[in-house]
């Protein structure tokens, strides 16, 4: 399973090079779309999640995030990513600037940085083609059209899980979705349990600062055409375009 996961994550970083590299929008979305449907598949794949109970490894992934403006926007974009794969987040700021504390199963920390990575990409580009009459408008709006494209793909991903599993009771109807609810709960569990013991004590942080209704709204519609696999998986609903 090691390997297969190894290979998969080779895959999907070649992809999202390649989506990278090229100046041709299509192009680019048909790499990225092919990446993130390869990460949801590997995500609600029933042997996966069976072999990474048994064999799998808990760790902890640092990544930085940055400094400035965009940092509580950046934040909310890999928890929305994070939380949709059993990983628990906190943050730590220094002189250096601001780094994520992910916790989860390994293979999940892979997926989750490699997702994020892709939609912040994404979103990266089109902020970068946004302009208001001045510097400080145009980072206000570009930091609430973040806040409300995270809040999107949160969305859109939490749509696309099977229904909270029950605590007691059989295993389902056999038909895919359900038959993961079990070991998908499981391993949010054990994910909260080590998480709890690694981080040690968390104090909350302060509130972001409010986005702006325009910014937040524009983030939000854009979002909703971001490429996070839009094929159905088995049967089950594609994560796709939005409505």
């Amino acid at each position: 399973m090691t390997t297969a996961n190894e290979a998969l994550i080779d895959r999907v970083r070649k992809l999202l090079a390649k989506a990278e590299s090229t100046n041709n929008a299509n192009e680019a979305e048909a790499f990225s779309a092919k990446a993130a449907q390869l990460i949801a598949a590997h995500r609600l794949d029933l042997g996966h999640v069976r072999d990474s109970l048994e064999r799998g490894s808990l760790g902890i992934r640092r990544l930085p995030i940055g400094r400035g403006a965009y940092v509580r926007a950046r934040l909310a974009l890999l928890m929305a990513v994070a939380g949709t794969h059993d990983c628990e987040v906190v943050f730590q700021s220094g002189s250096t600037g601001t780094t994520a504390i992910v916790a989860g199963f390994e293979s999940d920390l892979d997926v989750t940085e490699l997702l994020y990575a892709s939609l912040h990409t994404q979103a990266a580009g089109q902020m970068a083609t946004m302009r208001r009459s001045t510097a400080a408008a145009t980072q206000r709006y570009r930091r609430s059209f973040l806040f409300g494209y995270a809040r999107r793909v949160s969305e859109l991903l939490a749509a696309s899980r099977p229904a909270p599993a029950p605590r007691r009771g059989g295993r389902g109807g056999g038909d895919g979705g359900s038959d993961l609810l079990p070991e998908l709960a499981e391993r949010a569990d054990r994910v909260k349990a080590f998480a709890a013991e690694s981080f040690g004590r968390v104090v909350a942080a302060s509130p972001a600062r409010p986005a702006q209704a325009s910014g937040w709204q524009a983030g939000h519609r854009a979002a909703s055409k971001a490429d996070l696999g839009r094929d159905r998986l088995g049967g089950r609903r594609a994560i796709g375009r939005g409505s």
